[in-house]
């Protein structure tokens, strides 16, 4: 049996299992199996044993739970509150005012987050009745919210970074450098829309409620510092080179810890919830990605990467056909599963291939974190448009309609990266990374 062979059969197979509503990591476990046992004839137990195994053995693993935990004990905390009473006071002069919220509540957010629904659902519950109250558009807020929330993927720690760097094998430090400026792009061209159509439709903007001095704004924000003090010390000690992505994760959750008690939000309810969902959120994801590298395995033994990677060479196809390719094919995925699952599902065969094709795996895990933002947004599975629904009781066709000036933007970002890939590459450089 060729390969072509094995590999239609396995995508079948693939298709089948996840349509059914299988869970992932088990569909890919027995997919496999299947391979291994079904068609190939092998010892499938013993792969299994020794990957499960070594995929949960993993240091670069250690900084997932502890990460998400430092989300969760922030999610609990009254930061979500004081994010509102401490950005807006620094918007309201500029063309959209308190929409421009929307988008930097969620940068700061996602910077101790690292989860695309959780930025958003935690800045959707303070800014929606906030927004609502004052007469702002519908459409644009909730489309700079939905596409906002998405940062929480890029901005570091990113979770879905994480499971990239374990996939790949490429540095995870290296990967929350390279996706700094991405993120900061991503952030000056929401804002720069915001402002533009703002100016086109002046009369859907609110007029400003009262000025403030600079010293009653930095007043107001200063809730805030601590926050900042410690996003600071989490990607500062990354960036700097004095810790690496797991041993910042422990200054993280120490922050957190800290700032949760000062805030007066730290009860043991509140602490048993946070490690019970960490701990839940965290083993979902293990599971992923040791199935997935045990399908890896068995991938490796029916030959598709390597077939794959011979075909890609043979047809010299340019690093522009082949990403353009790639980027079709992931975003269809989007529309029908979630962002870790594609990372990992994909990862056997799409790697070899980049590889193969001279591509650098750290750029690469930034043009496919994009390309998972833009999945969060894309119907009938984008995770922030359901989540803004359940919120906001809006139409889901209001609210895509509000995404899809931010959906070009963001493909527009996929672009712009590929042209210019020292956007991604050039902080390493600097950093001597």
């Amino acid at each position: 049996m060729d390969i072509v062979t094995y590999g239609l059969i396995l995508a079948a197979l693939v298709l089948v299992l996840l349509g059914s509503g299988l869970w992932v990591a088990l569909s890919l476990v027995a997919v496999g199996l299947f391979a291994l046992e079904g068609l190939l004839d092998r010892p499938a137990g013993r792969i299994l044993a020794t990957q499960l195994w070594s995929g949960a053995n993993s240091w670069s693993l250690t900084a997932l739970p502890l990460f998400i935990w430092m989300g969760e004990i922030l999610f609990r905390s009254q930061l979500p509150q004081q994010m509102f009473g401490g950005v807006s006071p620094w918007v309201t002069r500029l063309p959209g005012r308190l929409m421009h919220v929307n988008v930097l509540a969620s940068a700061i957010f996602a910077a101790v987050s690292g989860s695309s629904a959780a930025t958003c659902a935690t800045v959707g519950k303070i800014t929606l009745p906030e927004l609502a109250k004052r007469g702002y558009d519908d459409r644009l807020v909730l489309g700079s919210l939905a596409a906002s929330g998405t940062l929480g993927l890029m901005i570091p720690p990113s979770i879905i970074m994480i499971v990239y760097g374990v996939a790949a094998e490429v540095s995870i430090s290296r990967l929350f450098i390279a996706g700094i400026a991405p993120a900061l792009l991503l952030i000056v061209m929401f804002m720069a829309y915001i402002m533009i159509w703002s100016l086109l439709n002046p009369d859907k903007v609110p007029a400003e409620e009262g000025r403030m001095s600079f010293f009653e704004r930095v007043r107001a924000s200063s809730s805030l510092i601590p926050v900042f003090l410690l996003i600071g010390g989490v990607i500062g000690s990354i960036y700097t080179g004095l810790a690496t992505a797991s041993e910042a994760a422990v200054i993280g959750v120490a922050g957190s810890l800290v700032l949760s008690a000062a805030f007066g939000s730290l009860n043991w309810t509140s602490f048993k919830e946070g490690v019970i969902s960490a701990t839940l959120v965290s083993a979902m994801i293990v599971l992923i990605l040791v199935a997935a590298k045990f399908l890896s395995v068995a991938m490796g033994f029916t030959g598709i990467p390597r077939g794959l990677a011979s075909l890609i060479a043979y047809l010299e196809l340019s690093h522009y056909t082949l990403l353009l390719i790639l980027a079709l094919v992931f975003i269809i995925l989007g529309c029908f599963l979630d962002g870790i699952s594609i990372v990992v599902l994909t990862a056997a065969v799409v790697l070899p291939l980049v590889q193969t094709a001279g591509i650098d795996l750290i750029w690469f895990g930034i043009f496919t974190v994009i390309i998972v933002e833009i999945s969060a947004l894309t119907p009938p599975i984008g995770f922030n448009l359901f989540v803004l629904q359940g919120m906001s009781g809006k139409p889901l066709n209001t609210i895509i309609a509000g995404t899809i000036p931010f959906f070009l933007l963001m493909c527009l970002s996929l672009v712009i990266i590929t042209v210019f890939p020292e956007i991604v590459m050039t902080p390493l450089t600097w950093m001597g990374r």
